[in-house]
């Protein structure tokens, strides 16, 4: 693995109908997207563990579809955060991290817990959440990233729990500016649109990238950044723009 803080960017998933012919090659089978799309992006989202369990195997496999230096997060099961009693997810907690996901081993970057969008905002139950979020399984150190999709959220109170237990809130490109509450940053950019090749205007994938830069560099955090939603499509050109500006001499 790479010394020093990284800027990883990628997408959610690597199945996806409409990038065949545009970011696959045409005719690449649909086994080798992971190991093609794994060579032109840093990092990838994994979604389908929101959803339900994946076999250990899948892990592993994955694992070894990758590059070296690859590194995936990780969606946390709907079943912990999609609930009225967030106190009571440990269970849910025990059983995903005993599935097999700790077999992508150095490869396993942020897990990613997606709460529900305008669901009220529980402030206690919020907080008993969080304070279950282990902080190591078997001597592996976890990083965890929260994103709570809610409007109106009394956020003081948020980020002083984030910063305590070193969790990132994840941020997105509809949001004036980036809180950073744990060693690393999180970031969901979410605006691309059909009309740029790239997802995004050249000038706004170059603010992008001294942003992330700015964040990286002083305080010595990992940045995660995926492109998603939006017009997905261009998903993952506006990723590979976004590298070679990071990647860039200066």
């Amino acid at each position: 693995m790479s010394e020093g803080p990284q800027i990883r960017v990628g997408i959610g998933g690597w199945v996806y109908p409409p990038w065949r012919g545009t970011f696959y090659p045409a005719g690449l089978p649909q086994a080798q997207e992971l190991h093609f799309a794994s060579r032109q992006l840093t990092t990838i989202e994994i979604n389908g563990t929101f959803y339900g369990a994946q076999k250990p195997a899948s892990f592993r496999r994955w694992r070894d579809e990758t590059p070296e230096d690859f590194v995936f997060s990780v969606k946390g099961p709907r079943f912990a955060t999609h609930r009225p009693d967030l106190a009571a997810a440990g269970p849910t907690f025990d059983r995903f991290f005993s599935g097999g996901v700790l077999e992508l081993r150095d490869k396993l970057g942020p897990i990613l817990w997606q709460f529900p969008p305008g669901a009220p905002h529980d402030e206690g139950a919020f907080a008993a959440f969080v304070e279950l979020l282990p902080e190591r399984i078997d001597g592996r150190k976890l990083r965890h990233a929260v994103e709570l999709r809610r409007p109106k959220i009394p956020i003081e109170r948020v980020l002083e729990l984030a910063r305590r237990r070193r969790v990132a809130l994840v941020d997105d490109d509809r949001k004036a500016d980036f809180e950073v509450t744990a060693n690393f940053v999180y970031a969901h950019l979410r605006q691309c649109t059909l009309e740029e090749p790239a997802g995004y205007p050249s000038d706004l994938l170059d603010a992008w990238a001294r942003r992330f830069k700015e964040r990286s560099a002083p305080e010595a955090c990992d940045c995660f950044v995926y492109f998603i939603s939006g017009a997905k499509i261009r998903a993952p050109a506006a990723a590979q723009a976004l590298l070679q500006r990071l990647t860039a001499p200066v």
